[in-house]
């Protein structure tokens, strides 16, 4: 007697099932809100491309090259960089779905783009925003966002990471900070310089609190969150008369600073929190005339005795004694 064997077709989960599988692989593994606020959108402007239906075992190497095309075409002035961003996103993504067995395997590599010199603040602009107020003056805001500058520029850290230290974070003993809320979620210490350990001191003599509460707050005593943070800086920065605002420039011009004062990269990389030195490279590349500056001073040529005495005149065959 022959046996019928049956067939049962399993069918593979759209885009949409898949992502949120991605997204449930994403919190158990703690990666940060503003990560996956990071990857809700770039699955919308990949499903704006596919649609949330797409057949995920129909991705291929070409869905991504239409995609790099659709997003070309729906904004022409969009830069390199931002296509590359979305892509990283899109690659962890569809990466995901390939171990799952989702869709095929396929390699996707960013497209050549052309780095561009990050901004910072100038020394000038710095001048102004440092300019301490005075604080039987003015308002606690302000001294508390003149704080908050300073904070900044001797930490590096991101918008993120300082409204969620705590006082009890700052360590006036060991002269560390504690760095909780940070991207990758891996805490860490930094040093706390002198400079801003004097500054905090000062600050909490004002704004009190206990332990568990939030180093910077607004004029409730409740954490400041990062969009009255910004709104903060933004007004802050108005005021002195620097039209740049942005909070994370702060980091840049850290990170420039710290090179330009011949700190090292693998310090710099353990201070920002990059998991890879290849990302704290790029700053090198930020800088461009600014590398010129003091050059002979540190350039080991120059400085070598021998070449110092090493500045008679060459003469050619031929010419005269």
């Amino acid at each position: 007697m022959r046996t019928k064997i049956l067939m049962q077709t399993v069918e593979l989960p759209t885009l949409k099932e898949s992502y949120l599988r991605f997204l449930q692989n994403k919190r158990i593994a703690n990666v940060s809100a503003d990560t996956i606020r990071y990857y809700d959108g770039v699955y919308k402007m990949f499903s704006d491309f596919t649609g949330d239906n797409f057949p995920c075992d129909s991705i291929a190497k070409e869905t991504v090259f239409e995609f790099i095309e659709h997003m070309k075409k729906q904004n022409p002035n969009i830069r390199d960089t931002s296509i590359n961003s979305y892509l990283r996103g899109v690659r962890s993504f569809l990466y995901f779905c390939m171990e799952e067995g989702l869709t095929q395997s396929f390699k996707i590599s960013l497209i050549k783009a052309e780095k561009q010199l990050k901004e910072t603040y100038t020394h000038a602009e710095l001048e102004r925003l440092l300019k301490k107020p005075e604080i039987k003056k003015c308002e606690f805001s302000e001294y508390r966002n003149w704080v908050i500058i300073c904070y900044l520029l001797g930490t590096g850290n991101r918008a993120r990471t300082l409204c969620n230290v705590k006082i009890g974070d700052i360590d006036f003993d060991t002269h560390e900070i504690k760095l909780k809320a940070v991207k990758n979620s891996k805490q860490y210490i930094i040093p706390l310089s002198k400079t801003l350990e004097k500054t905090l001191v000062e600050y909490l003599g004002y704004r009190q609190g206990t332990a568990d509460d939030y180093l910077f707050c607004n004029i409730y005593g409740q954490q400041l969150g990062q969009e009255a943070l910004k709104t903060a800086i933004r007004r802050y920065n108005n005021a002195r008369g620097v039209s740049k605002t942005s909070i994370h420039l702060f980091r840049h011009t850290f990170a420039k600073n710290w090179i330009l004062n011949n700190g090292d990269i693998f310090r710099l990389q353990k201070i920002l929190g990059h998991s890879s030195i290849e990302i704290v490279k790029e700053y090198v590349n930020m800088f461009g005339n600014d590398l010129q500056m003091n050059f002979a001073e540190f350039n080991p040529l120059d400085n070598m005795e021998i070449m110092k005495r090493n500045n008679g005149a060459i003469k050619m065959r031929g010419e005269g004694n």
